[in-house]
């Protein structure tokens, strides 16, 4: 007896086990696993691409890929927002007090030395990315590096400060 599952061309064994694997370690979520699972899996079913056919694992694996860049640039771009939001929300429940003064600025410091523990070309990247706004063909041009080291700065210092965010709020 055959145990695979297939779904138009994907096993989703595979995609459940292997798959959802791979993005919770990238997402550090099992929930938004499954909803960067689940987006890819109606972008594959939706897709008119003849590679979803012939190539139907490396085309979802690469689905997968796209989302999760989408995820980190969405996390890059709201991250100071919603910080800023949590810090707003405590000061409207309370007065703001020396104390709490004192808990937001251990706040700021603590994110300040995670972006120090960067590696210098990570850190310029993503200073340049997320404070300058340049693009990352901008950045690319400005360190003499490719588009794609400039998004894996970007990532690798997204997913540092992701790791660290519970620190934060």
């Amino acid at each position: 007896m055959n145990n695979t599952l297939n779904w138009q061309g994907i096993d989703l064994n595979w995609a459940y086990a292997d798959l959802l694997s791979h993005i919770t370690r990238q997402t550090s979520c099992v929930h938004r696993a499954r909803d960067v699972l689940h987006d890819a899996i109606v972008c594959f079913a939706l897709s008119k691409n003849e590679f979803r056919h012939t190539a139907p694992k490396a085309y979802l694996h690469g689905i997968v890929s796209h989302l999760l860049v989408n995820d980190f640039r969405y996390f890059a771009r709201h991250l100071n927002d919603e910080i800023i939001d949590a810090q707003l929300h405590k000061a409207e429940l309370s007065i703001a007090s020396a104390e709490h003064l004192a808990e937001i600025r251990q706040r700021l410091q603590l994110l300040q030395r995670i972006i120090d523990t960067l590696p210098p070309r990570c850190r310029e990247a993503f200073w340049l990315f997320h404070v300058e706004e340049l693009s990352q063909k901008q950045i690319a041009s400005k360190l003499n590096i490719s588009v794609n080291m400039v998004e894996r700065h970007i990532i690798r210092a997204m997913l540092d400060l992701r790791a660290a965010k519970h620190h934060l709020i």
